[in-house]
Formats: C-alpha cells, structure tokens, sequence
C-alpha cells in the first residue's frame, strides 16, 4: 500500500525513552504517556508516498515529529494513540514531520551511513559559556556548532540563532537543537576556547 503524500513508518525500539542507564543499571525517569520530552522520535521509513519527491528511501531511519508516537489520554481518560496511528505499530507521517534523515549506504556513494537534514533545518550542539563570572547556565542559548546540515549551512561552523527558534533532541548521545535555517543570523569565527556542551543525562539516553 501507497499513500499518495505519507510516509508509512516504524518505531525503532519501543514508543518512548523511559530509561537512561546509570552504571551497570537501568533508571526509569518517566512513567506519563503525556510528557513529549520523553517520547521516542527514532523510525524506519517501510513504504515512501508514490509523490516522493525527497531523497528519503525506504529502509531509511530518520527523526520525527515527537507527537507521532505520543498517546495522549481522551476526556473519559481513555488512553488514545496519535492522529498518525495507523495499524500494528505503524504511522503515516507527511514531510513537515520528519526533520532528520539517516542515509543508507546503498542509496549513495559514501561508504557510511550519514545523517542530514530535511530543507530548511540545521541541528545544533550548543557550546559552554566562555565566562569567568559564576552562572547558573553552564551552556551559551544562543550558540552553537552545526552538527548536521541540509547542505544550505556548513557541518562545524560556529553559529548564533535568535531565542525561541531551538528544539531539543538527542541524537546518538548528544543533546542538540533543531533550528530553522532562517533563525541563523550571524556565523563566527572560532577563538580557540570553544567546548562543547552536553549534559550527562543525554550521553545515557
């Protein structure tokens, strides 16, 4: 089965992040199917739409939107899947919805699989302030290094984005930010003291 514009996808691993490991344990930090924060956004892409006019691929693995798997409860308190259920695990999402792309070798000439953006997105890793006054924030908000690309921004250079335009992810233990292209607003030069900023609890996810 075709869907003329939705992608017929899959969660990789369970509907949400509840756990982190701790040593040798597992620690659950969330038991509320409502919190998005804790809401797995990893897929497999099964079926594309027959317009598929994007690079994506079926077999693909991609980030989605965090209310693709979220359940949410009705007003009888009825647990409900998102309006994206479709049957036996599987979701339909449109483009809007998917901001992350991991290409399969096969589909490209690279010998690794590479992750890249759908137009119009950067991720971001914020950076350490470069401070000596004491903080309560160890991470500057409004700059940081891109880490992955839609091809329209540079992987690695040091950028500064307008407040309001992040959206938190993790992606393969690090903690970034989703940005719009368009709320990168100025590129700067490095000054040698630059570290990159990623809390613990992201590198156990």
């Amino acid at each position: 089965m075709k869907s003329i514009n939705h992608f017929l996808i899959e969660p990789i691993g369970s509907r949400y992040d509840n756990e982190i490991e701790v040593g040798d344990k597992k620690l659950i930090v969330n038991s509320e199917i409502q919190n998005h924060e804790y809401v797995n956004r990893c897929a497999r892409v099964l079926v594309c739409p027959a317009l598929n006019t994007t690079s994506i691929r079926e077999g693909d693995e991609i980030i989605v939107h965090h209310n693709v798997f979220r359940r949410w409860y009705d007003v009888k308190g009825k647990e409900k899947n998102s309006k994206a259920y479709f049957k036996d695990n599987t979701y339909l999402v449109s483009l809007d919805q998917i901001f992350l792309i991991k290409k399969n070798t096969r589909h490209t000439r690279r010998k690794d699989p590479f992750w890249m953006c759908v137009d119009g997105f950067s991720f971001v890793q914020p950076i350490k302030y470069n401070t000596n006054i004491e903080l309560n924030e160890k991470e500057d908000p409004y700059k940081g290094v891109i880490i992955y690309s839609d091809g329209s921004t540079n992987v690695g250079d040091l950028v500064g984005y307008t407040p309001f335009s992040k959206y938190e992810f993790v992606i393969n233990g690090k903690r970034l930010y989703r940005v719009y292209n368009k709320f990168i607003t100025i590129k700067y030069e490095y000054q040698g003291n630059e570290e990159a900023y990623n809390p613990s609890w992201a590198q156990s996810s």
